[in-house]
């Protein structure tokens, strides 16, 4: 599920700290709802883990309607291209996770998926013909750099659930380019309403054919992942109307700690050296580029950070 961003100009402390500490809440909610799905091991398809998550994602709309918003602008948009597109890219972003963190450790799957600010710089330079400096296409390098050091090619065989990881972080860097286009003049619950509706239609046609029904274990990890998402989400909208996202965003990179830490305790899965030091290559890279974007960007920019969740 997709989550808004909205402005939280200037603030006190207390009100700063608070919404940092909400954001890192929210990541906390957020690394549970993927540790769910690797409970879940595969043994229900990825689109209708998506399909039964999606509909969870229903409860956060009454969080995201902004007064004077109406239910029907959930789908009312100008440009109906661009709402499929961010259709597309929602469901796209939610199965290729899901594959992910089904088909690889935690941690693994975590620092493939912390491409999207390499890829955000990629799209907006083709589609939204954004001027890029050496600075920037340095740290776009550095990340496959680093994407190079956990794969390794040539040493270990190259995965599809690697492949899925890398789609995801892909689809997720549409989501935003298309958010920093489309932002100032579409309203946030059609942006929303897009994100939320393609994953439960377009998940539950492919799904239908093969449904099957949970057991009770199943329905509970699904319900940490859609629920837990659902609620991580609520928790950073109100993180970001209480710290503007230049400290909302950074937070984002704990998740690999929690990666870690359910790799080690619940599946038993250690890290290498090599994915340390590749993870740590990806992260230094996407916290250098989002500090070139806030410096970079005008204040309505700010309000939306090169995170997204699917």
């Amino acid at each position: 599920m997709e989550f808004s961003i909205t402005e939280a100009g200037a603030q006190s402390p207390s009100r700063t700290r608070a919404g940092v500490l909400l954001a890192f809440l929210s990541y906390v909610f957020y690394s549970v709802s993927d540790a769910s799905v690797k409970l879940l091991n595969g043994s229900l398809p990825p689109f209708e883990v998506v399909f039964l998550g999606a509909l969870l994602g229903v409860l956060v709309l009454p969080f995201v309607r902004k007064p004077g918003e109406r239910w029907g602008d959930l789908f009312r948009f100008r440009s109906w291209k661009a709402w499929v597109l961010r259709a597309v890219a929602a469901v796209a972003g939610s199965v290729f996770s899901v594959i992910a963190f089904t088909r690889l450790s935690m941690a693994e799957a975590m620092s493939l998926l912390f491409l999207l600010p390499a890829f955000v710089t990629i799209l907006s330079v083709i589609f939204l013909k954004e001027p890029v400096g050496w600075r920037r296409w340095s740290a776009v390098a550095l990340g496959f750099v680093g994407v190079l050091v956990v794969l390794r090619p040539g040493l270990e065989p190259f995965r599809f659930g690697q492949v899925a990881a890398i789609l995801g972080a892909f689809a997720s860097a549409v989501t935003i380019v298309l958010l920093r286009a489309l932002g100032p003049s579409e309203k946030r619950i059609s942006l929303y309403g897009a994100g939320l509706t393609g994953p439960i239609v377009a998940s539950f046609a492919l799904c239908a054919p093969h449904l099957v029904v949970p057991t009770p274990t199943e329905w509970l990890w699904v319900l940490g992942y859609g629920l837990l998402a659902a609620i991580a989400n609520v928790l950073m909208m109100l993180a970001s109307e209480r710290a503007p996202a230049s400290l909302v965003a950074p937070p984002q990179y704990s998740q690999m700690l929690w990666a870690i830490g359910f790799d080690e305790l619940l599946f038993g899965i250690g890290i290498d050296g090599w994915m340390i030091l590749g993870s740590a290559i990806i992260i230094g890279a996407g916290l250098f580029t989002f500090e070139r974007e806030r410096i970079r960007r005008p204040r309505w920019w700010n309000r939306h950070p090169l995170i997204t969740r699917q």
